[in-house]
Parts: C-alpha cells; sequence; structure tokens
C-alpha cells in the first residue's frame, strides 16, 4: 500500500502545501485547514459536538499514519502524551491531538528552518516534579503503601 520508508509523507505534505510556510501566519492556521484542531460549539455554557473540520483529506491520512507510528514507539514525548489524554478523553480523541501536535511541529520545522526537537518521555515529570510525586503518592495510597521522598545524594 504504501513504501516503506517515511519519505512518501514528506512528498504529500510538500505536495499539499507547497512546502511554503508563509501562507499559514500561525502554526494553528495550519493545523486548521488540515482540519486537525479541535472543533468547540458552547452555546449558553452547554458544550455541543466538538468534531473536527473535514479539511485537507489527504494530509489529514498522512498525519494519522504518522500519529500511529509516533504513539508506538514507548519512549518518545508524543507516545507519552498520547497515552495521558487517552486515559481522560478516549483514544481517537487522543489520536487527533497527537495528529494536531505534529501539525504544529511541521509548521515550525518548515517555517522557522529548526530540526525537530523530541522533548523525551521523561518531558511531562521534568517539567512538574511535584505532580509526579502527588501522582505516585496517591496511586501508592490506593494500593495501601505509603512513600517517603528523600533527595538522591550527589556525589
Amino acid at each position: 500500500m504504501f513504501p516503506a520508508s517515511g519519505a512518501w509523507r514528506a512528498e504529500i505534505l510538500f505536495a499539499e502545501t507547497g512546502g511554503d510556510m508563509g501562507q499559514f501566519a500561525t502554526a494553528h492556521h495550519l493545523a486548521s485547514w488540515i482540519g486537525v484542531c479541535p472543533g468547540q460549539n458552547e452555546s449558553a455554557g452547554v458544550n455541543k459536538s466538538g468534531r473536527t473540520r473535514h479539511g485537507n483529506t489527504h494530509l489529514k491520512r498522512v498525519l494519522g499514519v504518522a500519529a500511529l507510528a509516533a504513539i508506538r514507539s514507548r519512549d518518545t514525548y508524543l507516545a507519552v502524551f498520547f497515552r495521558r489524554i487517552s486515559a481522560r478523553r478516549g483514544g481517537k480523541r487522543a489520536l487527533v491531538a497527537v495528529m494536531h501536535k505534529i501539525a504544529i511541529a511541521v509548521w515550525h520545522v518548515l517555517h522557522d528552518h529548526v530540526p525537530y526537537l523530541e522533548l523525551g518521555a521523561d518531558y511531562f515529570t521534568r517539567r512538574d516534579p511535584a505532580r509526579a510525586m502527588r501522582r505516585m503518592l496517591k496511586e501508592a495510597n490506593t494500593l495501601g503503601l505509603t512513600i517517603r521522598f528523600e533527595p538522591v545524594a550527589t556525589a
């Protein structure tokens, strides 16, 4: 069906966008044009359908395949992000969130001419260590255990 390498994704991306990100004011404009931005339809405090837009079906398909490949690797930022969102919102919404993240990263790589920077699987732990400790404490308490945190002595 598709070639074994990932080069076809880049070819479709360049074919559909032209490779010039100047036509998109922000990364979110690109995500909206592709159709992977979250929908927001609220009226009088009632949230209605949050379906995504139709957008560019070719790029949406490419981003879907890229997102599926990204979440299958266990030690990447996108895989951890997918697991965090899917625990709260479900797998399909989390997949669209990962597609949105990839679209934003593509815009920054092509617009700013910078390489992609992988944040790592421990990004969320490094960003907010107190939250990670609270989560571990809560999980241990549900198992009937107690935890004591002590700083590691560096030599």
